[in-house]
């Protein structure tokens, strides 16, 4: 896919702040080492470099968080529930609830495996809910509901509000459709 203008402008931006060489980021399991000058996102954990819409991701989390990130409010939001989404959501549902739906559907407590392998933790809500802490400053919860006699499973990510002042729409999705994909 042509994410090189998407990433361009990153680096291009983050450089306007004057980072610093080497920086890090932990986002989801795995920490990514950013070289601002040789403009690269490196996995830690695999020595590999970052895929190019996680490095966009990253480098526009990493330029909000050296600004000033919002903290976190408490209050959760779907993601039609979100600010200029329209348009947003069909791509949104298929990459990242959808994924969920076909894994847990059948057995959502199984969801609770992921406390193993990333930076979450159960809470109540939903027949099983588990916040994700995504980036520092960016929890994620994903609630999901059993199949009964008239519907079948569901699940549904909920966002801090705060999320808008630090991503846009697009790298909403795109945090969610990784979310997805990982659980």
């Amino acid at each position: 896919m042509g994410y090189e203008i998407a990433l361009k402008k990153a680096w291009e931006d983050l450089a306007k702040l004057k980072p610093g060489k080497n920086l890090s980021v932990k986002f989801l399991a795995d920490e990514y080492s950013i070289d601002a000058e040789a403009r690269r996102v490196l996995s830690l954990s695999c020595n590999a470099p970052a895929k190019e819409f996680f490095s966009i991701l990253i480098l526009h989390y990493l330029a909000k968080k050296i600004t000033g990130l919002p903290k976190p409010t408490g209050t959760w939001l779907t993601f039609r529930e979100l600010s200029g989404v329209e348009g947003y959501y069909d791509a949104y549902h298929k990459r990242s609830i959808e994924p969920i739906i076909r894994k847990y559907g059948k057995n959502p407590e199984a969801v609770k495996a992921v406390l193993d392998r990333l930076p979450a933790e159960l809470i109540s809500g939903g027949d099983f809910g588990i916040v994700i802490r995504a980036f520092e400053g960016v929890p994620v919860l994903v609630k999901l509901w059993k199949a009964d006699e008239e519907f079948g499973p569901d699940a549904n990510m909920y966002f801090d509000s705060s999320i808008t002042g630090i991503f846009c729409t697009e790298d909403i999705v795109v945090l969610a459709g990784i979310i997805g994909s990982t659980l």
